[in-house]
């Protein structure tokens, strides 16, 4: 055997590394492995292949390579290998976040030892580091802000608050890693089982993963089963001008530490929508332009009704609006400024600008073609309701696969894979699935709307109750929303709920156990409801089916 390292030079994305890897393990006793950006190859061969003709097959790729001299080499023992042995299962999981944890610690659980591999420098994922969790502390403290201004009770004083956007910022970052250390890195390290591998994974073959770590060194993974929970990264459209300019994704939007003047926002879902009316209430002047509606896949009442919300707080929104053409000019004494061409002709000028317009799986750095994993037309992973791929031994969940993005799904999907991994039958049901976006007021789902039901050719009824009916919400002073609830006439089960309240998020689970216990209208109305509180609205809303709740009395039952 000898071994022989190689300096690759013409590869262009990592693609090239599966093209050049398939050229040659498919020779008898040929086995090389190549590493992209370095540009480097580590050919091993047991076989007659000479040198020159394994050069010649790369080079008639398109490729150019140099031999390097042994002074240049890099020794085969920098190639670390992580294997299986005959004692234990081993799993590999690409990913750290919480589908990635929720499969380890399921799959230790079931006697397996795991490998977690992180290309990042920090574990956790996006939800505790740059999503959930420090979007719900700003979307908090923009709250605050809020209701010092525009509360609705009489006898104390409004007034405007004096924002300190470095001290929320550092408190903010203090939650944050106090919530990632006691999460994920002191589960790390109290768990002999499960070991990390710092680098960038992907797939030689379907048992085999190559790491790419720093300096230069390298580790082989070889391993019984895989679970792929790689996460999503943000979406960044072609729109001319925009890559030369320091735009901000939703992780810089999270971590600025001022508050810029005027701020535009491309997007209309429930990112964009969050960050923007934090950033209205914090202080900062909004215009958020839509490529359609907002919310345009839900409800149309919910994107009408919040359209009217958002702008009623000074937020400028433009429908049916696109940048043809952004430019940023950098200031001499002061910050730069933005500029977009619309679609409508406008001509919008800002002193920031935040991109959200949706999130792509990080799965084409992978090398799945090697492993043979299909993938859809976005890139995500292709699972069945056992988050198997289409190889029976290699799993995916969360923001990578075919999976909706959340992260209560990522770590329900991680859990069940870990059990499924173990020989379990674990499947997840998605029918009952809630999907909360917390604007104020909150947007909260659970089932199918109107729309889809009849996409189904389920005959339907529904009603809608204005928050002005509901109790805790006059004694609030806040009655901008409402409850929606879809009955399917055949059964009279309660099949879809629709919320925008300003505790959508806790209301909404009344709604999916409901669902997910197939109760019946009437079985929603008839039951005990605690008063005075926000869930109470479904009750209400269910009476609406057989009666006028503006007839009954207070806690009519």
């Amino acid at each position: 055997m000898w071994t022989q390292q190689l300096k690759i030079d013409g590869m262009t994305c990592p693609s090239c590394v599966g093209g050049i890897e398939k050229k040659l393990n498919g020779l008898p006793g040929v086995e090389i492995k190549v590493f992209y950006p370095e540009g480097m190859g580590l050919l091993s061969v047991t076989g007659e292949s000479s040198l020159k003709s394994l050069i010649g097959k790369i080079e008639d790729k398109g490729y150019q390579v140099t031999v390097l001299s042994d002074t240049q080499a890099v020794k085969t023992s920098l190639v670390d290998t992580v294997a299986s042995n005959d004692s234990q299962r081993h799993v590999a999981i690409i990913g750290s976040g919480s589908g990635a944890f929720a499969g380890a610690l399921k799959a230790v659980e079931k006697g397996a030892k795991v490998t977690v591999i992180e290309a990042k420098d920090i574990i956790g994922g996006t939800c505790v580091n740059i999503g959930c969790i420090p979007s719900k502390i700003m979307i908090r403290a923009a709250h605050i802000a809020h209701l010092q201004q525009h509360h609705g009770l009489e006898g104390i004083k409004k007034q405007k608050p004096v924002i300190n956007r470095k001290k929320l910022l550092r408190q903010q970052q203090t939650r944050v890693d106090e919530l990632r250390a006691a999460k994920y890195e002191r589960i790390l390290a109290s768990n002999p089982n499960i070991t990390l591998v710092k680098g960038s994974a992907r797939f030689v073959d379907a048992k085999t993963l190559i790491v790419d770590q720093e300096h230069g060194k390298y580790t082989q993974i070889i391993a019984d089963q895989f679970l792929i929970a790689s996460g999503a990264s943000p979406i960044i459209p072609a729109i001319p001008g925009l890559s030369a300019t320091p735009y901000w994704t939703s992780t810089e939007a999270l971590t600025a530490d001022t508050l810029p003047a005027h701020l535009i926002v491309i997007g209309s879902s429930i990112v964009a929508l969050e960050l923007a009316q934090a950033y209205l209430r914090l202080g900062s002047k909004v215009t958020l332009l839509a490529r359609h509606s907002l919310l345009r896949h839900e409800d149309p009442e919910i994107g009408a009704q919040l359209h009217e919300i958002l702008e009623s707080e000074g937020m400028k929104i433009l429908d049916h609006t696109q940048a043809e053409v952004i430019s940023y000019k950098k200031g001499l004494f002061s910050s730069g400024k933005f500029t977009l061409k619309t679609t409508t002709g406008q001509v919008l000028k800002s002193d920031q600008l935040l991109i959200a317009t949706g999130r792509s799986p990080n799965t084409k750095d992978l090398a799945l073609g090697q492993a043979g994993v299909a993938v859809d037309d976005e890139g995500a992973i292709i699972i069945d309701d056992h988050m198997r791929t289409n190889k029976a031994h290699i799993y995916a969940a969360g923001d990578c696969s075919n999976l909706p993005q959340f992260v209560y799904v990522a770590a329900a999907a991680g859990t069940r894979a870990g059990i499924n991994m173990a020989g379990g039958d674990a499947t997840i049901n998605l029918s009952t699935m809630p999907a909360v976006m917390f604007t104020e007021p909150q947007m909260a789902t659970v089932g199918l709307t109107e729309g889809q039901a009849h996409k189904q050719n389920i005959i339907t009824e529904s009603r809608l109750l204005p928050l002005e009916n509901v109790p805790r919400s006059l004694v609030n002073f806040e009655t901008r929303g409402f409850v929606k609830l879809v009955m399917a006439v055949d059964t009279q089960r309660l099949i879809g709920a629709q919320i925008l309240a300003p505790e959508a998020g806790e209301m909404i689970q009344t709604a999916v156990l409901a669902i997910h216990n197939k109760m019946t209208i009437e079985d929603l109305a008839g039951q005990l409801f605690a008063y005075l509180t926000m869930a109470e609205g479904i009750k209400l809303c269910a009476q609406t089916f057989k009666q006028d709740v503006k007839a009954l009395s207070c806690c009519a039952g």
